[in-house]
């Protein structure tokens, strides 16, 4: 009787793994690129890709930050209400050279004003723009990244608080005055405080009001996530740790499994017929 030779025959695990290798291989192939697809670009076209990767997070961060001067009417802005128009303009102008740029990339200009009304109407109608804002938001939630996702939260809060003082520090029954006071009533209500000794009494506060409060149960919650989602990955670390790997252990049966096989082989060799 020969010796008792053991090969390793590949199976379907070994298969999906050689596709799962591809496909990440892919996938990082296509991130190297720089340039991440959005809806406002177009295929094949590298210029208006690169361009969209410059610009789209930086207007979109505008727009985050300037929703105190979209939202609110100029004439609520009191003796600084012809300086918000300006700065209403001025942005209008600023999101007009954005879309104008990006028709004269396109291959087809015409064509590509006509598919993108969103960003037409940001130009003409400036509170549009809040949906850049809950891109943005949303863009960062995906990624994971929570000091940013802290950072936008902290701007819209911030943007509420201006805007609920500029709708009530006018409005008969209101107790919101001053800049600090909105600033409090912003800090219990997204907190989910909510000492009452401040609140809106105009119809937009209270529409802000409800938003600070999905802001700050949101936060709560991917906060939470995180802290959570931490101590778990500390777990698992410190039990592979501990634990040998799944391949080495594998790797240790066979080669046991095989010196067993080959003693039976010497021992059926060695004993008389």
């Amino acid at each position: 009787m020969g010796d008792v030779t053991i090969r390793r025959r590949p199976g379907p695990s070994d298969a999906s793994t050689t596709e799962a290798v591809t496909a990440i291989d892919a996938t990082s192939a296509t991130s190297a690129t720089g340039a991440t697809r959005t809806t406002a670009s177009e295929p094949d076209n590298e210029r208006l890709d690169a361009y969209l990767a410059r610009s789209q997070t930086a207007l979109d961060l505008l727009a985050l930050s300037s929703l105190w001067i979209v939202l609110v009417p100029p004439s609520d802005f009191g003796s600084a209400s012809t300086l918000a128009a300006s700065a209403r303009v001025l942005l209008s102008a600023i999101y007009g050279v954005d879309m104008a740029i990006r028709a004269w990339l396109s291959k087809h200009p015409l064509h590509y004003l006509r598919s993108h009304p969103l960003g037409l109407a940001a130009v003409a109608f400036p509170p549009v723009r809040v949906l850049f804002s809950v891109r943005l938001v949303t863009s960062v939630f995906r990624r994971g990244n929570l000091g940013r996702f802290l950072l936008a939260a902290t701007v819209m809060v911030l943007n509420g608080a201006v805007i609920v003082l500029l709708y009530e520090r006018d409005a008969q029954g209101s107790n919101i005055h001053t800049l600090g006071q909105s600033l409090w009533w912003s800090a219990t209500t997204v907190t989910t405080v909510g000492y009452g000794d401040y609140s809106p009494v105009t119809v937009a506060g209270r529409i802000i009001a409800v938003f600070i409060m999905i802001i700050g149960i949101l936060t709560i919650a991917v906060i939470t996530a995180q802290v959570a989602a931490s101590f778990m990955n500390q777990a698992s670390r410190k039990q592979a740790a501990q634990e040998p790997s799944t391949g080495s252990s594998i790797e240790e049966r066979l080669e046991r499994i095989e010196l067993a096989l080959a003693a039976l082989a010497r021992q059926q060799q060695s004993s008389p017929d």
